[in-house]
C-alpha cells in the first residue's frame, strides 16, 4: 500500500487538528506545515514514471463502506499529478505570504486553520478515484472557502459569500444526480473501470442526461457563460490568499471534472453536447474580454479574465480531440499560475494605495515602485498570450483543435468557434494593455497615497500626506509646536488589507511642498528600488518576491519548454479518448 497520497490528505489535516487544541499558533505555522505538503507532492512527481503517464500511479484502493461498495481508492495520473503540485504550491506560497501580512479580518489563527482545511478538500479532489469520494473532497472545499470570504473578504464580502455557496451548492446537487445516475446503471463508482469502459453498458440516452447533469455541476465551479455571474462579486471581495487559491485551483475543479470524468466515461453523451459547450464556451471568451475593457477595478478585471480564459480550457474540451484536452489541461496549469501571481500583485496594489479602483490609482507606477509595476506588466503580458510564456500555449492550442475537431463534429461550426476565440484573444490583448498604459506608465501627476507600510510602519516622527477620500468630516490637528495657521485638515486612512491601521499625524507643508516638487520632477514619491525608507510605501517586500518568484519562474519555464508538462497529459488523455 502506497501511503503517499495519504500522507498529502494526513499532513495538512493534522496542522489544521492541532489549531483546534491551541490558544495560539506561529506566523510561520500553516507556512511549515504546507511546506510539509508541498515537499511530499514534489516527492510524489520525482517517483512518477513519465513513461506510464496515462496509468494510475501510487494507488491505494481500501475498502470504505463495505454495505455500499464503496472504496477509499486514491492515485494520480499524468492529468492530475500536476494539478496536485500546483495546489501544494500555491498553499505554501499563500502561507508564506500571510507570514508578514495580517488578516484584515484579524483571527490568524482562524484562518490558517480553514486554508488547511481548504487545502485538504483540493488535494483530495484531484487524488480521488471514486465518484462519491471524488463528490466528497469537491463539497468539502465549499465550507471553508465561504468562511474566507464572508470573514476575512471586503465590505461587501457577505452578499458575495452567500452568492458563492449558493451557485455552487446548486451545481453540486446537479452533480451528484449525475454521478448516481452513472452508478445506477454500471454498478460502480470506480473512476479508472469507469473512464477504461468508455461508456460501455450505458445506453445513448443515459448520457446524455447524466452528461448533462453532470457538465452542468461541473460548469459552475469552472465557470462557464452564463453562470459565472457569481465569479466576480467572490474574487473582488476576497482577500489576496483566498482569490489566488479560488483563481488557482478551485476553477480548475471544474474543468478538471469535465476532462478526468465526464468526456471518458459519458463519451457519446459528451459527443452530442459538445457543440453546445463550445457555443457557450466562445461566448463567455468574448463576453469576458468585453467585460474587462469596461471594469474600472483592477480585482473586478482580473476575475472577469477568469472567465475568457477559462473559456479557452472549455472550448479545447468541447473538441473531444487530444490537441483541444491537451490544451485545455496546459491551460488549466497556465491560468492557475498567471491568475495567482495576477491576485498576489493585485493584493500588493491594495496594500499600498489602499483601493484597487484604477481611476484613484493613478499612472506611473514604474517611476513611484518599479519592481512591483513590472511584476505586474510581466504577469500581464503573460496572461494576455504572449509567446514564450505560458498563457500562450493553451489558447493557441485551443484553436487549433477547434480547427480540426473530433469525427462527427461539424467543422464549419468549429471553425466559427475557432475564429470567435480568435477575436476574444485580441480583445484579451487590448484590455490588459489599456490597463497597463492606465496604472504603470505616464508621469504620476498626485502624491502616492500613504495608506499601508510593507516596509514595516511609518518612521518615528515622520509626517504622513494622507490622501484617502471617506466619507468622514475631515479632522484638524495642530501640533503642540504649531501655530493655528499651520494647521491643516487630515482625513482619516483606511484599513488596508494585511496592514495595521494606520492613523494620520498633522503633516507640515514644507513637507508636502517638498515631495510634491520631487513628483513634478519625476523623481516619484518614494526613491525607486525595494529598499524604501520605512515608513512610506515601498516596493516588494522579500517575503512577497519569495512568495511571488515561483509562479514567475513556471511561467517561463511553461512558456519556453511546454514539453514538460504535455509529455504528462497526453498519454492520459489518449486513454481517456480511447486512443489507445
Amino acid at each position: 500500500m502506497n501511503l503517499l497520497p495519504v500522507a498529502l490528505l494526513a499532513v495538512p489535516l493534522a496542522g489544521a487538528a492541532v489549531l483546534l487544541f491551541t490558544r495560539a499558533a506561529p506566523r510561520w505555522y500553516g507556512a511549515a506545515v504546507s511546506g510539509v505538503t508541498l515537499a511530499l507532492a514534489v516527492a510524489m512527481a520525482a517517483g512518477f514514471d513519465a513513461g506510464r503517464a496515462g496509468d494510475v500511479q501510487f494507488a491505494i484502493d481500501r475498502p470504505w463502506i463495505p454495505g455500499l461498495a464503496l472504496r477509499f481508492h486514491l492515485g494520480v495520473d499524468g492529468v492530475s499529478l500536476p494539478l496536485v503540485v500546483m495546489t501544494a504550491l500555491l498553499s505554501f506560497l499563500c502561507f508564506l505570504y500571510l507570514t508578514r501580512h495580517r488578516p484584515a479580518g484579524g483571527r490568524h489563527r482562524a484562518l490558517v486553520f480553514t486554508l488547511l482545511v481548504l487545502e485538504v478538500g483540493m488535494i483530495g479532489t484531484f487524488l480521488a478515484l471514486d465518484l462519491l469520494l471524488f463528490f466528497v473532497f469537491f463539497e468539502i472545499v465549499l465550507v471553508p472557502m465561504y468562511f474566507v470570504i464572508a470573514v476575512w473578504g471586503g465590505a461587501g464580502r457577505g452578499a458575495a459569500a452567500v452568492k458563492f455557496i449558493l451557485y455552487t451548492l446548486l451545481g453540486s446537487a446537479v452533480l451528484l444526480l449525475g454521478l448516481l445516475l452513472i452508478w445506477a446503471h454500471t454498478g460502480t463508482l470506480d473512476m479508472v473501470r469507469l473512464a477504461g469502459a468508455h461508456g460501455a453498458g450505458l445506453p445513448r440516452g443515459v448520457q446524455v442526461l447524466a452528461f448533462l447533469a453532470v457538465a452542468l455541476g461541473f460548469a459552475v465551479k469552472a465557470p462557464m457563460w452564463p453562470l459565472h455571474t457569481w465569479l466576480p462579486a467572490a474574487h473582488t471581495e476576497a482577500p489576496t490568499v483566498g482569490s489566488v487559491l479560488l483563481a488557482g485551483v478551485l476553477l480548475k475543479m471544474g474543468t478538471y471534472g469535465l476532462a478526468r470524468i465526464a468526456i471518458p466515461v459519458l463519451p457519446e453523451g459528451a459527443a452530442a453536447v459538445a457543440p453546445f459547450l463550445g457555443a457557450f464556451a466562445v461566448a463567455g471568451i468574448v463576453y469576458g474580454s468585453l467585460a474587462c475593457l469596461a471594469q474600472r477595478d483592477l480585482k473586478r478585471m482580473i476575475a472577469y479574465s477568469s472567465v475568457g480564459h477559462m473559456g479557452f480550457v472549455l472550448l479545447g474540451l468541447a473538441t473531444l480531440t487530444p490537441v483541444g484536452m491537451n490544451a485545455a489541461l496546459f491551460g488549466n496549469i497556465a491560468h492557475g499560475v498567471i491568475t495567482g501571481l495576477l491576485f498576489f500583485l493585485a493584493g500588493a496594489v491594495k496594500e499600498r494605495y489602499g483601493t484597487t479602483e484604477m481611476s484613484r490609482l493613478g499612472s506611473g507606477m514604474l517611476g513611484r515602485l518599479p519592481y512591483l509595476a513590472s511584476l505586474l506588466t510581466f504577469a500581464a503580458v503573460a496572461s494576455l498570450g504572449v509567446p514564450g510564456l505560458a498563457g500562450f500555449w493553451g489558447e493557441m492550442l485551443a484553436l487549433l483543435g477547434a480547427f480540426q475537431p473530433a469525427p462527427g463534429q461539424s467543422r464549419p461550426l468549429f471553425l466559427t468557434f475557432m475564429a470567435a476565440g480568435g477575436l476574444g484573444g485580441v480583445l484579451t490583448a487590448a484590455y490588459f494593455l489599456l490597463m497597463l498604459s492606465r496604472l504603470t506608465h505616464g508621469t504620476p501627476r498626485e502624491p502616492l497615497p500613504a495608506l499601508a507600510y510593507p516596509s514595516g510602519g511609518p518612521a518615528p516622527g515622520e509626517p504622513l500626506i494622507a490622501t484617502a477620500e471617506t466619507p468622514e468630516e475631515p479632522r484638524v490637528r495642530t501640533p503642540p509646536d504649531a501655530s493655528p495657521a499651520r494647521a491643516e485638515p487630515v482625513r482619516p486612512v483606511e484599513r488596508a488589507e494585511g496592514m495595521e491601521p494606520v492613523e494620520p499625524v498633522a503633516t507640515d507643508t514644507a513637507v508636502a511642498e517638498e515631495r510634491e516638487a520631487r513628483l513634478a520632477a519625476g523623481e516619484g514619491a518614494v526613491p525607486p528600488g525595494p529598499a524604501a525608507r520605512p515608513g512610506r510605501p515601498g516596493d516588494v517586500t522579500p517575503y512577497e518576491l519569495a512568495s511571488w518568484i515561483p509562479l514567475v519562474v513556471l511561467t517561463l519555464v511553461l512558456g519556453l519548454w511546454p514539453k514538460l508538462l504535455l509529455t504528462l497529459t497526453d498519454p492520459a488523455v489518449q486513454a481517456y479518448l480511447g486512443a489507445r
